[in-house]
């Protein structure tokens, strides 16, 4: 952006930025028809113009979704996934303080399958990439890191089906099973987790009885 541009009065390019190092997902942006860039497992604030070619041509875009609502030029809405999450995606009972955690044995597979789950900082990349502008990878990374601890158990079920049913009132979209929201990830959170957020969901529905 010319100097210029601010000195006659102008409104700057309007665009999120926080944490610069890769955490907080904020600064989501789709570079060169990729969300976060060409880098793997990369968010945009870890993307550096070294990574360019002097001469290259740089397309910056927002996320494109119905449920991302573009507030001003590259600033979009993603208060979408604060509603998913608000309608199951945490526990609701007293877990108690970290002496207590440390008393409930978890499998070291488990918890480092949780924990993987858990890295998704919900930045909406797998939204923009899909197709679909589907939510499933951010809802299954959720629905799974919760599922597989015991804190997580009680609300298991109606987690599955209030989030889901919230996802579908945001207007995000079918998964396409194509991969591009794996591709994209910055956390790298694998598509295995859409495939246990769907079991956990039947499951839900067949307690439910139907």
């Amino acid at each position: 952006m010319s100097p210029s541009f601010t000195k006659k009065g102008d409104d700057a390019i309007a665009f999120d930025s926080d944490c610069r190092e890769g955490i907080c997902g904020t600064c989501s942006l789709v570079v060169n028809g990729i969300p976060h860039g060409p880098d793997r497992g990369t968010t945009v604030c870890q993307l550096h113009m070294r990574r360019f070619k002097d001469g290259d041509t740089i397309t910056v875009e927002p996320w494109r979704a119905k449920a991302f609502p573009v507030v001003k030029d590259l600033v979009v809405d993603r208060s979408a996934f604060d509603r998913i999450i608000a309608a199951g995606g945490y526990c609701s009972i007293n877990v108690g303080g970290a002496q207590d955690g440390n008393n409930i044995l978890i499998p070291k597979e488990v918890s480092e399958l949780a924990m993987d789950s858990a890295a998704c900082i919900g930045c909406g990349a797998c939204v923009a990439a899909c197709k679909n502008a589907s939510a499933h990878l951010f809802m299954g990374a959720k629905i799974t890191h919760l599922s597989l601890l015991p804190q997580g158990q009680q609300e298991r079920y109606q987690r599955a089906r209030s989030m889901i049913a919230q996802g579908d009132a945001e207007g995000f979209g079918s998964c396409s099973n194509e991969g591009e929201c794996e591709a994209v990830c910055p956390k790298e959170i694998p598509i295995s987790n859409i495939a246990k957020m769907t079991r956990e969901y039947l499951k839900a529905r067949l307690i439910a009885g139907g």
